[in-house]
């Protein structure tokens, strides 16, 4: 069954107190596709400016990423700069140049209209809403949002909801948008909103799952060295939908794993910069540092 992200490919620029990057391959579709690709093959729907590297082009292809939805545009490509401090949960922003990411109007190519699994990365719930009407019946759809969309496209997002299967949010997005301190509420009121599912990220303290008839809790896998937390998240959905997409029935217990499977990913992005880790493993490590977190 294959895969379809929407969101951006990007260039970033990162500090943290453990080095730097200048001008590194990043973006929501790009870390989502990296991890999900060691499961299935997958297709990014995004804009590139004309300075868009060709290596990356390149990159994508040879990792079975197909880029078909990967549209070049008059211009400049999304650019990020940004730094973390010793709190790694929290990025600093010194400049987001959107380019000719402000003009995104995603149109999924005809061949791919019919994919199983769909993944709404971070982008505005509108167009969001709009993607997945160009798909025809899928099997999963799961998404993700931010606060800026959670306050400024409220309406939006909530009329997104009701098409969703798995919702992926922070803690703090989940508090904003529910209004409610505690998550164990906040999931229960994200919940009646649309979604079977809520994924509540906290970062290196795991994630929580929650549909109507339980909950369950994967803590982080531990590790001695991180560098780069950028693109965890994104990561770890690509992980998760991407052990989705090859098992033969979607149910709690097949999200569960493919939870574990999302938290194991996101732990081999965040020990180098950009996807440079996530260029180094093979499924053999991804399996035995799965079983050493089981």
């Amino acid at each position: 069954m294959s895969i379809l992200v929407v969101g951006s490919v990007a260039i970033d620029s990162i500090k943290t107190p453990f080095g730097q990057r200048s001008e590194a391959l990043g973006g929501s579709a790009t870390y989502f596709s990296m991890a999900a690709s060691f499961f299935n093959k997958v297709n990014i729907v995004a804009t590139v400016g004309e300075d868009f590297p060709k290596k990356y082009i390149a990159l994508f292809k040879s990792k079975s990423i197909g880029v078909d939805g990967l549209h070049i545009a008059r211009g400049k490509t999304f650019r990020w700069k940004g730094w973390y401090d010793y709190d790694l949960n929290t990025a600093h922003t010194v400049y987001t140049h959107l380019n000719v990411f402000k003009d995104f109007k995603p149109e999924v190519p005809r061949p791919l209209r019919k994919s199983g699994c769909v993944f709404l990365a971070n982008i505005d719930p509108e167009l969001q809403y709009n993607v997945l009407k160009q798909i025809e019946r899928p099997r999963i759809v799961a998404a993700d949002s931010m606060n800026y969309w959670l306050e400024h496209k409220k309406k939006a997002f909530e009329r997104l909801l009701d098409k969703v299967d798995v919702l992926l949010l922070n803690d703090a997005e989940a508090r904003q948008f529910s209004g409610e301190s505690n998550l164990v509420n906040a999931a229960k009121f994200i919940i009646s909103a649309g979604p079977k599912v809520v994924i509540i990220k906290k970062g290196e303290h795991g994630v929580i799952y929650f549909s109507k008839s339980s909950h369950f809790i994967a803590p982080a896998y531990l590790l001695e060295s991180i560098y780069d937390p950028t693109g965890a998240g994104d990561t770890f959905a690509g992980g998760l939908m991407g052990y989705l997409s090859k098992v033969p029935k979607i149910n709690e217990a097949g999200i569960r794993k493919g939870i574990i499977y999302g938290s194991i990913l996101a732990s081999f992005a965040v020990e180098d910069f950009s996807i440079n880790r996530l260029l180094d493993i093979s499924m053999k490590d991804i399996k035995k540092r799965n079983r050493h977190y089981r």
